[in-house]
């Protein structure tokens, strides 16, 4: 007897609970929630520490992420970048030596006037013969 009053209390409990979840309204009971505040009581921490980061990883299809990726344009952006780079930097040695050159042979010549900043068709129609 003691086993079938058991029996019925909990069968009497899980519809009692059944009934409570269908009338509670999840949308409205979580407006009255401050997720901010709740989120701010986690220990991140202690979370990540009960990740297991290995099995996380385990999971990564890597196969399909590489098909999914494109190498060859990201092989090519970070080599464009580094030959760009290389060029801009040529560039601007050339153009120090340049001017070194510039330098050297205004006094080698004894020129007083150090001459134009820029070749005559650089500088504009106005400083044309």
């Amino acid at each position: 007897m003691a086993v079938s009053a058991e029996l019925l209390a909990q069968r009497v409990a899980a519809r009692v609970i059944d009934i409570v979840v269908q009338a509670v309204d999840i949308n409205a009971l979580l407006q009255l929630v401050d997720l901010n505040e709740l989120i701010e009581q986690v220990d991140v921490d202690a979370v990540l520490d009960r990740v297991d980061v290995n099995d996380v990883v385990a999971r990564i299809d890597m196969e399909r992420l590489v098909a999914q990726t494109d190498l060859g344009a990201i092989i090519a952006r970070s080599t464009g970048g580094i030959v760009t780079e290389a060029m801009d930097s040529a560039r601007s040695s050339a153009v120090r030596l340049d001017k070194r050159i510039d330098r050297w042979m205004t006094r080698l010549l004894r020129r007083k006037d150090p001459g134009p900043l820029a070749p005559r068709a650089l500088l504009g129609l106005e400083a044309q013969p």
